[in-house]
């Protein structure tokens, strides 16, 4: 089965900057796009910034600037670098890859088990 395993989370001063990263293992035939997500609580998941298997990236407003996304097809990896951290950066941070196990297979969405980012002083 596929899993995606996150890292890199942590607590960080604002204005800090921390690296996640994400890795795809398992039944893998292809992976489509990657990309990350954000809760916080008491609020609605929402997309943080995604690429795309050619390498076309895209990112909520609130990020463009400060984020930037990557992808390490050779490792299935997923990296999100946040630079210039605001305290409304805090959240749990989810992978989240669309990957085909065979090529008689669906796409499917996966989800890693998220990573906590607080940004605090």
């Amino acid at each position: 089965q596929v899993q995606l395993v996150e890292s890199g989370g942590g607590l960080v001063q604002p204005g800090g900057s921390l690296r996640l990263s994400c890795a795809a293992s398992g039944r893998i035939f292809r992976i489509n796009a990657m990309g990350w997500y954000r809760q916080a609580p008491g609020k609605q998941r929402e997309l943080v910034a995604a690429v795309t298997s050619g390498g076309s990236t895209n990112y909520a407003d609130s990020v463009k600037g400060r984020f930037t996304i990557s992808r390490d097809n050779a490792k299935n990896t997923v990296y999100l670098q946040m630079n210039s951290l605001k305290p409304e950066d805090t959240a749990v941070y989810y992978c989240n890859a669309q990957i085909k196990r065979s090529a008689y297979a669906y796409w499917d969405d996966y989800w890693g088990q998220g990573t906590q980012v607080t940004v605090s002083s």
